[in-house]
């Protein structure tokens, strides 16, 4: 029997000894196999792959020059589901918004391939429209066709506060519209109410998982009616997850560059806002955890827009300049976001802006952090401020950040803190030509 033991242990000695050679050897010849070419092994074919189209305006799978052999494309690939659409160079005449679908990438082919916004037109309704109806009649009907884009408005003192209605017109009989959704909302003459060719240039509601890439996205703003961010821009997704821009350029929209509204873990790389109406980047809606690289918000009304409740962003290594008021403006509940390694200059009233939304200091934009960034020549006409730290803004970290104002230039004051606002934190930050280095509204 001791004998029968001691010979039980030395092979369980034994294995324990080799099970790690052996194992070491499987893996390592598993690896060989994988590598070998698929027709030289059994392994079945499990992997799904994604066909890629390519439209052209001379050439391509699909050849057209307009939103609709876009999206026809897109329609295609959808229908397979998912795959990269390749649009070949040229201009491209857009009539109506190109509706994106999950597992689908754009890629154009850089600042050839252009998605420009067709001349816009206007017109008052001339019936009131109540809700869950499929059409509305206008008092002109000549600027509209069929499978072209449509947006009803009503007239408000804020526009964030408008009533809108985003369709396909899917018929014309004489002066009355048909489009392809109904209306949630009323529509009354008594509102000013209009009709007109407003649209995003690029625009999903409840998709997940796409990619933007190499394409510019023209808002023709001189021939195209102002729209507020909330309800459109040259970009505009809603309820939109896993998004990625990259070498993407967003310019003369009149509205909003890109404006993504309660859609998370959306990505931006190398991307510009270029001579927007209003917001370059706007993020709002509770978007949650947007990051930003080595982007250029640039002659917008404002580069950079926090909107409500944006939490947990990184913008890192971007510029924010020549944007009519603000580089970046953070405030209504927007937490935990940080913005490193960006220069932000020649704003024309603040570099950076901590703001006051509402009344409650619950909505205060806390806990931020800027760091490493360059803060210049920011304010004209006027006494310019480089971070202005607003209301009752708390927990706000500004370090290791650089403050210049040119000889020429207005930006007196380089960080100027509220006398409510609490723990703003300043340490390492250098200040080149400023009047006023830190003015705390408190002394």
């Amino acid at each position: 029997m001791k004998k029968l033991a001691l010979t039980s242990t030395l092979l369980t000695v034994i294995f324990v000894i080799h099970v790690p050679s052996f194992a070491q050897n499987f893996w390592q010849e598993r690896e060989k196999v994988k590598s070998l070419p698929i027709q030289e092994t059994n392994r079945p074919l499990r992997t799904l792959h994604y066909l890629t189209l390519t439209v052209g305006q001379t050439e391509g799978d699909m050849i057209g020059k307009d939103d609709k052999i876009i999206q026809a494309g897109i329609e295609y690939l959808n229908r397979l589901g998912g795959g990269t659409l390749r649009i070949l160079p040229g201009v491209y005449n857009i009539k109506n918004a190109i509706y994106l679908h999950s597992n689908i990438t754009i890629k154009g082919s850089g600042e050839n391939t252009v998605l420009k916004m067709a001349p816009g037109f206007v017109t008052p309704i001339t019936r009131d429209c109540s809700g869950r109806e499929y059409g509305v009649q206008i008092k002109d009907p000549s600027g509209f066709i069929p499978g072209g884009g449509i947006m009803l408005r009503t007239a408000a003192k804020e526009e964030w506060a408008i009533k809108t209605l985003r369709a396909t017109i899917i018929g014309i009989e004489g002066n009355i519209i048909y489009y392809n959704r109904y209306n949630d909302e009323t529509f009354y003459i008594a509102d000013q109410s209009t009709a007109a060719t407003i649209f995003p240039i690029i625009t999903a509601d409840n998709i997940d998982n796409v990619n933007v890439e190499d394409i510019v996205l023209d808002g023709n703003r001189d021939r195209n009616e102002h729209i507020n961010g909330n309800f459109s821009g040259a970009l505009f997704i809603h309820y939109c997850n896993k998004w990625n821009f990259k070498n993407v350029i967003a310019r003369n929209y009149n509205g909003d560059g890109f404006s993504w509204q309660t859609s998370d873990d959306v990505h931006f790389e190398n991307c510009k806002a270029l001579n927007n109406a209003d917001l370059g980047f706007h993020p709002g809606g509770s978007a949650q955890r947007p990051i930003m690289t080595n982007c250029i918000g640039n002659g917008n009304g404002q580069g950079m827009y926090f909107c409500w409740g944006v939490t947990d962003g990184f913008v890192d290594n971007c510029v924010f300049s020549g944007n009519v008021k603000y580089g970046i403006s953070i405030g209504h509940r927007d937490t935990d976001n940080i913005i490193q390694n960006c220069l932000v200059e020649n704003n024309k009233e603040v570099g950076i802006l901590f703001r006051k939304d509402e009344d409650d200091e619950f909505f205060a934009g806390n806990r931020n952090l800027v760091k490493n960034c360059t803060i210049k020549d920011n304010g004209t006409n006027k006494e310019g401020i480089g971070i202005d730290v607003r209301w009752k803004t708390k927990d706000i970290t500004i370090e290791n950040t650089k403050f210049i104002n040119s000889q020429a230039a207005n930006q007196k004051i380089g960080i100027q803190i509220s006398k409510d606002a609490e723990r703003i934190n300043t340490s390492g930050n250098t200040f080149e030509n400023i009047d006023v280095e830190i003015k705390n509204l408190k002394e």
